[in-house]
C-alpha cells in the first residue's frame, strides 16, 4: 500500500512538473493568426507586419490565416471556438467587436464573454472626404447644406454596419439632419462614386485616402480623432469643426479564445509590448497611417464596452439591421 502511495505521489509530482514545463515552453510550435478580411486589404496588410514581428519575439512563426466574411464575424466565431492554448489568436479590427454584433443578429459570438483580451495594437483615424466640386468647404457647411437640401446629401460606405456607415450616421444624428446612406461592397467603389460626384461624401481610413487627397480627386474636411493627424496637418478635427465630442478612432487588437491560461496571456502581453517598442515596426505602421497604441487587456476590454454603448445607441436610433 505504501508503495502505491509513493508511486501516486511521484506521478502527481511529475505531472505538475510536466504542466509547468509545457507552460514555460509556450510557444513550442507555430501560432495561427486569424484575420477576418481578404488578403491585400488594410487589415490584412497590418496583420502581416504585426505577425512578422510577433514571430521574431516569440521565436516561432506566426502564420496569417485569412477567414474573410461577415465583417470579421467568421474569424471571430472560429477564435471563440478554438482550443484555449494560445496557438489560435485573432488580429481583430474594431468594427467586428463593437459594431457587427449590434447589427448582424445571426453572429455566433459575444464580444464581451467569448474572448481573452491581450491588448490593443494600433489606432487609426478616419477622414471625412467630399467630392472636389461640392460647395461645402468645411463640416459646418456640409451640415448646413444637408439641412437646407434634405434630399441633397448622400454618403457612401463599405456596407451596412461598416464603420464608415455608422460614423456618418452619428454625424447626421448629432446634427438632426437627413443624409442618404448608399452602401457598397467595399470602400473602393464608394470612393469611386465620391470622386465622380454620384455621392456627396464618405469617411475613409486616412492611410488609404491620402493618395486621393494629394491627387486632388477629393477634398478632406476633417479627421475623426481628437488631435490632428500628422499626415494631414492642415485638416482640422471634427471637434475643431464644431462637432463637440466627435472623437472616433478605429483600432486593431489581439484576442484569443476564452479561458486562455494566465501564463500564456502574460507571455503574449509581454511579447506585444516588445513588438510595440520596435522602431522598425512603429515606422512601418506609421507609413500605413496607423498609430501604435499597445495596451493592457483591461484597457482593451474597457474600450470595447464604451464603444458598444456608443454604437448601440446609434444603431437603435437609426434602426440599422444587416439581416
Amino acid at each position: 500500500m505504501k508503495t502505491w502511495k509513493t508511486l501516486a505521489a511521484l506521478t502527481a509530482t511529475l505531472l505538475l512538473q510536466g504542466a509547468a514545463w509545457a507552460a514555460d515552453a509556450y510557444p513550442s510550435r507555430p501560432v495561427k493568426l486569424l484575420v477576418g478580411y481578404a488578403p491585400g486589404g488594410p487589415v490584412d496588410t497590418a496583420a502581416r507586419i504585426y505577425a512578422e514581428q510577433l514571430g521574431r519575439v516569440l521565436k516561432q512563426p506566426v502564420v496569417v490565416d485569412n477567414r474573410a466574411g461577415a465583417s470579421g464575424a467568421i474569424a471571430a466565431d472560429m477564435t471563440a471556438k478554438a482550443a484555449p492554448d494560445g496557438y489560435t489568436l485573432y488580429f481583430v479590427a474594431s468594427p467586428t467587436m463593437t459594431m457587427t454584433p449590434l447589427i448582424q443578429h445571426s453572429v455566433n459570438f459575444n464580444p464581451v464573454k467569448d474572448f481573452t483580451y491581450i491588448g490593443l495594437i494600433t489606432d487609426y483615424t478616419n477622414v471625412l472626404l467630399v467630392n472636389k466640386d461640392f460647395p461645402a468647404k468645411n463640416v459646418g457647411e456640409l451640415v448646413d447644406y444637408a439641412r437646407k437640401h434634405p434630399e441633397g446629401v448622400s454618403f457612401g460606405s463599405a456596407g451596412v454596419g461598416a464603420s464608415n456607415h455608422l460614423s456618418a450616421e452619428l454625424l447626421a444624428q448629432m446634427n438632426n439632419v437627413k443624409m442618404l446612406h448608399v452602401p457598397y461592397k467595399g470602400n473602393a467603389p464608394a470612393m469611386a462614386d465620391v470622386m465622380s460626384g454620384k455621392v456627396t461624401f464618405m469617411f475613409d481610413i486616412t492611410g488609404t485616402a491620402i493618395g486621393h487627397i494629394n491627387g486632388g480627386k477629393v477634398r478632406a474636411l476633417a479627421v475623426t480623432s481628437k488631435t490632428r493627424n500628422p499626415a494631414l496637418p492642415n485638416v482640422p478635427t471634427m471637434i475643431e469643426s464644431g462637432q463637440k465630442d466627435y472623437d472616433l478612432t478605429g483600432w486593431y487588437a489581439l484576442v484569443g479564445p476564452q479561458k486562455l491560461p494566465a501564463d500564456v496571456v502574460d507571455k503574449l502581453v509581454k511579447a506585444q509590448k516588445a513588438v510595440g517598442e520596435d522602431a522598425a515596426f512603429r515606422q512601418r505602421m506609421s507609413a500605413g497611417g496607423y498609430d501604435v497604441n499597445i495596451s493592457t487587456p483591461k484597457a482593451l476590454g474597457d474600450r470595447i464596452q464604451r464603444e458598444l454603448a456608443l454604437w448601440g445607441g446609434v444603431v437603435k436610433k437609426a434602426n440599422i439591421q444587416a439581416d
